[in-house]
């Protein structure tokens, strides 16, 4: 998830590879098979505006392929996914495809999207990066997303004037010692920290559910707990999180105007080597690479530590799961819009253009295992790597629509020095409350 863009060529690159092939050449698409001459037209809500221009493109080399109409609906700027979808829903018009984060589908799936469990994809797909309802698949997993604090290596070896081991950085104290070498080295403050409410109150903060045991099931029974009263400052992976999130104050770049810092003016800072780390996704990548950041260039992730244990796993690697999920609409769609549908999913897992459009334009992670593309650029690179080492926990929290906007607006008022960690524990603490 990334809100701040530069421009659509940019925004194309973003994270990595994209969903899967099986990399057989010259069998006939199944899509090709049941559509080629056909009228039948469908739409695509996207909710991941930075590849609104890609996925037009994909959009238009399917329907040379099949016949069929592909329509790419974006959300507006500043539109609310889930408002867009229900809005289109209310009015009838619903798309035949939504795009839409976890939490959205969880909501919506059961009164509007098809079953899913017995397509041929799910085969592709490991369990885990899987989002199943009271045990019915209704959602396929678009792309996998990671987020940790992302480091640009050669700016920290220039500074430090020696080679920089990002796995050495598996701790609170690694991290804060870094941090203190930087700055008695001249890089007085060398941590980009985005103050958008749904950066700090969604990527931050998440971590504290996210980190509970490193599952989406883990990141529940913590947010369970906290709604049946838990008292925050008991959680140890919350006053962790303070404790890590009080040193990226500390070294802020935005030091002086924390509520003041520019998203994009925080990617050419990473980019130009005058600030080391960002807390971030690899949803950023655009944004560095429009500030000068090259695909050869060595940025990459160390964890979001939480406290000194260097065993633990949250310290050893990074968050990835599949994060936005597509459903197809079984209230309006025709049968043979949904069969439609199905097909472009199945294109997309299956078929060389529809992996090469994706990989080449959108530039994703793919969730399914049997894509034999490659990262194009250094952040979803690592990703891959990690995750093939073991390196990554694919919990993804599922949290009430309006959790990144309240919890960020109270993590804003903390970084900004006008609210003190009582009073943002205890926001915390009514926040989940309020949600019996």
């Amino acid at each position: 998830m990334k809100k701040s863009l530069f421009t659509a060529a940019a925004l194309a690159a973003v994270c990595g590879i994209v969903l899967s092939s099986c990399g057989g050449n010259g069998n006939k698409s199944e899509a090709k098979a049941n559509n080629k001459g056909s009228s039948v037209s469908i739409t695509f809500l996207n909710s991941k505006g930075e590849i609104q221009e890609a996925l037009e493109k994909t959009a238009a080399v399917y329907t040379k392929a099949t016949g069929v109409k592909l329509e790419i609906v974006a959300c507006g700027a500043g539109e609310v996914p889930y408002t867009k979808v229900t809005t289109m829903y209310n009015s009838g018009t619903p798309p035949t495809m939504a795009m839409l984060d976890t939490t959205d589908v969880v909501a919506l799936a059961k009164e509007y999207a098809l079953d899913l469990s017995n397509e041929k994809w799910v085969n592709e797909i490991s369990s885990n990066q899987l989002t199943r309802i009271d045990g019915t698949l209704y959602s396929f997993p678009f792309c996998i997303e990671g987020r940790g604090v992302i480091y640009n290596k050669a700016a920290i070896e220039e500074t430090l004037g020696r080679t920089f081991d990002p796995s050495s950085i598996n701790s609170y104290s690694a991290f804060k010692a870094i941090l203190e070498e930087l700055a008695s080295k001249g890089m007085q403050y060398p941590v980009v920290l985005s103050k958008e409410d749904w950066s700090l109150g969604a990527h931050q903060l998440g971590f504290i559910y996210d980190t509970y045991d490193g599952t989406t099931a883990g990141a529940t029974k913590i947010m369970d707990s906290l709604k049946g009263g838990l008292d925050p400052v008991t959680y140890e992976r919350y006053t962790q999180f303070l404790d890590t999130l009080d040193l990226l104050v500390k070294y802020n770049i935005s030091h002086d105007d924390p509520l003041g810092a520019d998203y994009d003016e925080g990617a050419l800072h990473l980019a130009m080597g005058e600030a080391a780390f960002w807390a971030n996704g690899c949803w950023a990548w655009p944004n560095l690479a429009e500030g000068g950041a090259k695909a050869s260039d060595a940025f990459g992730f160390v964890p979001f530590v939480l406290g000194e244990d260097t065993s633990d796993f949250a310290n050893n690697g990074i968050q990835a799961s599949a994060t936005k999920q597509v459903m197809l609409d079984k209230v309006r769609a025709s049968a043979e819009q949904q069969q439609a549908a199905k097909d472009f999913l199945n294109w997309l897992v299956y078929e060389a253009d529809g992996q090469k459009a994706l990989v080449n334009d959108c530039a994703i992670i793919p969730a399914a295992n049997n894509n034999p593309n490659k990262p194009l650029d250094p952040l979803g690179a690592d990703i891959v790597a990690k995750m093939g080492s073991n390196k990554t926990f694919s919990s993804s929290f599922i949290a009430p629509s309006d959790h990144w906007s309240k919890m960020g607006a109270s993590l804003q008022k903390y970084i900004s020095g006008n609210s003190s960690r009582d009073e943002l524990t205890k926001s915390l603490s009514d926040y989940w409350k309020a949600q019996k």
